[in-house]
């Protein structure tokens, strides 16, 4: 049964307090520290670690680089994002490369992870002639030394104008996988990407005048292994020229505006949080669910 939030606790976490660093091209938005922005009381929030807005230039883009025990991906938001293991050189794919995994040029809708584990390196260049808009996101794995691998997804559009569609959802096998179950790499929520931590992304985009609600710890109980104390972080990229607005919960002092984000923390797996369209256009907004 659904429950109402008088017991949690929301707090807004406002677009111009975050961290910022533009490069020219690169231009970056920390919701968490990251890099050269340093804030002890936005370091983490539950699984979730990064949360960066970035838009990149076109011809541009971020080199070969590693990763290592960190649950990473980006949510391409306008524009296209090639995503390139370090395996596969610049201008010598061909014909033989099918592999999203190796090769992939992300679009609006995609969503594209990986699992840094023991080691892997690959790089995410602009290889448009338009600037590219997506969240780079990363969480906190519930063990280190995990077998690197890769997933890509689409998303419908229409799906997420119509309630909130789910992303990414818990390895149904949890901590405790198999190598033949982390092969099959099966997510708890059928048709999500599988991440190695008590986590759930989902994103919606909500009419002007619209609502939605989002429960906590997904639909199902099953979804979720830890049903107390969840954190949730609710953010609002800045798509619409800052036109779109949410209101949430309800309450007049919780209206975000394009940028901001909002910690709420002590909901439980059943809770209902509602999320209200108030802006001049659409709001596309993703909702983080973590231990």
């Amino acid at each position: 049964m659904a429950k109402s939030l008088s017991h949690s606790k929301i707090t807004p976490r406002r677009s111009q307090d975050r961290g910022h660093a533009d490069h020219g091209w690169l231009n970056s938005y920390h919701t968490f520290s990251f890099a050269d922005y340093w804030d002890p009381q936005h370091m983490s929030f539950g699984s979730l670690r990064v949360l960066n807005e970035d838009r990149v230039a076109a011809e541009t883009g971020f080199p070969t680089h590693p990763h290592r025990d960190a649950e990473i991906f980006s949510y391409i938001l306008s524009g296209e994002l090639t995503h390139r293991d370090s395996m596969i050189q610049k201008g010598k794919e061909g014909p033989m490369v099918k592999n999203k995994d190796d090769f992939y040029r992300m679009k609006r809708g995609d969503v594209q992870f990986t699992t840094g584990g023991r080691g892997i390196a690959h790089s995410e260049q602009n290889e448009s002639k338009e600037w590219v808009h997506f969240l780079q996101i990363w969480a906190l794995p519930w063990a280190k030394g995990l077998t690197p691998r890769y997933h890509t997804r689409t998303f419908d559009e229409a799906a997420k104008r119509k309630d909130f569609v789910p992303i990414i959802s818990p390895l149904r096998a949890g901590p405790g996988a198999t190598a033949e179950e982390e092969e099959k790499a099966e997510p708890a929520i059928p048709e999500t990407i599988p991440i190695h931590a008590d986590l759930i992304m989902s994103a919606g985009i909500i009419g002007v005048d619209k609502r939605f609600k989002y429960k906590v710890g997904g639909e199902d109980d099953h979804v979720v292994k830890s049903k107390s104390g969840r954190n949730v972080y609710v953010h609002l990229p800045m798509t619409k020229s800052g036109n779109a607005k949410i209101r949430l919960a309800g309450q007049e002092d919780l209206v975000l505006a394009e940028g901001d984000g909002a910690y709420v923390s002590e909901v439980n797996a059943g809770d209902m949080i509602s999320v209200e369209s108030i802006g001049e256009a659409e709001a596309e907004l993703v909702v983080l669910d973590s231990l």
